[in-house]
């Protein structure tokens, strides 16, 4: 199984690719620099060096061709102005969906937010973020050609994982270790019968897996 991650150096990603490595998938992950190719390659995972604000969809396309799935993974940053929340939250994600929909890939999973929402109010960079997101995900939502699920972590944390979460379609806040968040995309990843559900993710007291096997049963 060949997996393709937007965003592939960021600190879910890398967390997430030593997982899907471990399982001994074949993972890529695009970066924008480089220098990080050898974090990439410590995890397990194929860097692949590629900047998603400035390339087409024919570039990205490529990239996808034979892949079993597809995760985003990519965002401008907490330092970041307003104007990289649209070309990174926003437009990366919506390229990333057109090269999938392109390359035949649909398994997609997307890392939002919590509180993304295409009509969030205000102008605040924070607010811009969450609109921008929630532009992102109401795009692939859109999507008929893609097996889709969406995820919305609640407020992130480096503690370690605990393996036991609260995932479902309104959690409302809390805080989840990036450990964590990495586990259940690797779970996502490997279960379709999530397709089609935008899931809020906080800690909780449930196992990962049974977690995820839950929301796909409903």
């Amino acid at each position: 199984m060949r997996i393709v991650i937007a965003g592939g150096h960021g600190q879910i990603a890398l967390r997430l690719e030593r997982l899907l490595a471990a399982r001994g998938y074949e993972v890529a992950g695009i970066i924008r620099k480089p220098e990080q190719s050898d974090d990439l390659r410590s995890a397990g995972a194929e860097p692949v060096v590629l900047d998603l604000e400035s390339a087409s969809v024919e570039d990205v396309t490529e990239l996808l061709r034979g892949a079993d799935a597809a995760v985003f993974a990519a965002g401008a940053g907490p330092g970041s102005g307003t104007d990289r929340k649209e070309t990174v939250d926003k437009g990366a994600a919506v390229l990333f969906a057109d090269a999938a929909v392109r390359a035949g890939v649909r398994r997609f999973v997307v890392v939002s937010s919590m509180g993304a929402d295409p009509a969030h109010q205000g102008d605040e960079v924070f607010d811009v973020y969450l609109r921008a997101k929630g532009e992102a995900d109401a795009y692939v939502t859109r999507q008929k050609d893609l097996d889709w699920t969406i995820l919305r972590p609640g407020s992130l944390t480096n503690d370690a994982g605990t393996g036991l979460v609260r995932l479902e379609a309104h959690t409302g806040r809390g805080t989840i270790p990036r450990d964590d968040v990495a586990a259940v995309l690797a779970e996502l990843v490997d279960t379709s019968a999530t397709a089609g559900l935008t899931l809020e993710l906080t800690s909780g007291s449930t196992p990962v897996s049974v977690a995820v096997k839950s929301v796909a049963g409903n």
